[in-house]
């Protein structure tokens, strides 16, 4: 039904009385959300946020190898009960650091996504405007198999956010 209705638009834009007065564009989002400052700047935020943490977990990671490490050398000449005592701090540290690791994951695909629909509404902003400002009357993004330079804005639309961030 979609399809039908979609070539039915096309059909009607394309016919001989529209082609001349219709302004299409194509935005390539994928593109934009690599390349606009935003975009850097919210990865650096991230890793400002997250750099703490992710350096407890190398140290945890550091912590639980040197006793593994001990645990391998001196196992022979423990008594039971230190290797037993060993081994149980062992797995009580692999616990924390999977723990940890998982909450790390959890709370950083959190703040990336809050960061990714910041960015989204922002990119979603500057396509409208230009739009408006530029009096298109059709931009197209996803799905699209080929636009030529001559309708690609992308472009533009970078330039408006970089403009942003000045």
């Amino acid at each position: 039904m979609t399809r039908l209705v979609l070539a039915a638009v096309v059909l009607f834009l394309w016919s001989p009385a529209w082609a001349e007065e219709i302004r299409i564009g194509f935005v390539n989002v994928a593109k934009v959300l690599q390349q606009a400052p935003q975009a850097e700047q919210a990865k650096k935020r991230l890793e400002r946020e997250f750099a703490p943490r992710d350096k407890r977990l190398v140290a945890m990671q550091k912590e639980l190898k040197k006793l593994e490490e001990k645990l391998a050398r001196d196992a022979a000449v423990m008594s039971d009960s230190e290797r037993r005592k060993l081994e149980r701090d062992i797995l009580a540290k692999q616990r924390e650091l999977k723990r940890a690791r998982e909450e790390f994951r959890e709370d950083f695909n959190l703040r990336r996504n809050e960061e990714l629909g910041k960015l989204q509404r922002q990119v979603f902003e500057a396509v409208k405007s230009l739009a408006k400002e530029e009096n298109y009357d059709l931009l197209l993004t996803d799905g699209v198999v080929y636009a030529s330079d001559r309708v690609d804005v992308t472009d533009k639309v970078l330039k408006r956010l970089k403009a942003l961030t000045e």
